[in-house]
Order: C-alpha cells, then sequence, then structure tokens
C-alpha cells in the first residue's frame, strides 16, 4: 500500500475520518433541511441505511444464519420491534405521506436498531439495563 492509503486506514481505525469527507450523518442531516420533502427523505434514507447495515452482515454469516441469528429467541423481541420500526418509517413517508410520524419513527428505529445491535454482544444488553436503573435509581 501507498503512504497516502496508510495515511487513510490510520485516519479511518481513529475515527478521525469523518472532519475530512463530513461524515455520513451530517450528510444525511441535510436532507432536513429542504422544504417539504427534507423529513420524507431523510427517513427514507435513515430506513435504507440501516437496511443496508443488516445486509451487510449478511456477507459474513450468511442469509441462512443471518435469519437463524435474528429469530433466536434471545433477540426475537428485539428483531421485531426493529423490523416492525423500519417498516413503518417507510410506509408514514410513502404511503401515510406524514413527515413528523416518519421522524418520530427514525428515532424508534435508532433505539430498536441499537437494542437489535447489541443483543449479539454477550451480557451488553443486562450491562446496558444495569447502566439505566443505576443512573435512575
Amino acid at each position: 500500500p501507498e503512504a497516502g492509503d496508510m495515511d487513510k486506514l490510520k485516519k479511518v481505525l481513529n475515527g478521525d475520518d469523518s472532519v475530512e469527507d463530513g461524515g455520513a450523518l451530517s450528510e444525511g442531516v441535510c436532507f432536513l433541511w429542504i422544504p417539504k420533502r427534507g423529513l420524507i427523505l431523510f427517513a427514507v434514507f435513515y430506513s435504507i441505511g440501516n437496511i443496508a447495515s443488516i445486509g451487510s452482515t449478511l456477507f459474513l454469516m450468511g442469509p441462512v444464519k443471518q435469519i437463524k441469528k435474528m429469530f433466536e429467541p434471545t433477540r426475537l423481541a428485539a428483531t421485531i420491534v426493529m423490523l416492525v420500526c423500519l417498516v413503518c418509517t417507510l410506509c408514514s413517508a410513502f404511503w401515510w405521506k406524514k413527515a413528523a410520524l416518519a421522524l418520530i419513527f427514525c428515532v424508534l428505529q435508532f433505539f430498536a436498531m441499537a437494542w437489535y445491535s447489541i443483543s449479539y454482544i454477550p451480557f451488553a444488553r443486562d450491562a446496558v439495563i444495569k447502566c439505566f436503573t443505576t443512573c435512575l435509581a
């Protein structure tokens, strides 16, 4: 690899890549400023990003193993909530044409996707629950 490639890799591994390229989040937030359609565009592209995120693990595990793992009893509820939030976001954007509802479903989708993602880390959900109960007690 060339020196420039190694510098780029080093920036990505250190988390400094977003300073140079702008980052995907800031590019997605730009949709919010488009009149009338901004919230809908944001919701749609946010959902597409989450679909791509789930789809990317298909290459790591394979589709059959991915589906089996998604619907294991330990993460069944997280999977169903995540998929329902994803579908409701797209329905509110395309069929119901309710931008505010789409944004609410994006927020729910974020939390559902986070809960689903940490279900793959052993004892992570227990740690998150303990952290929140400690903070709220």
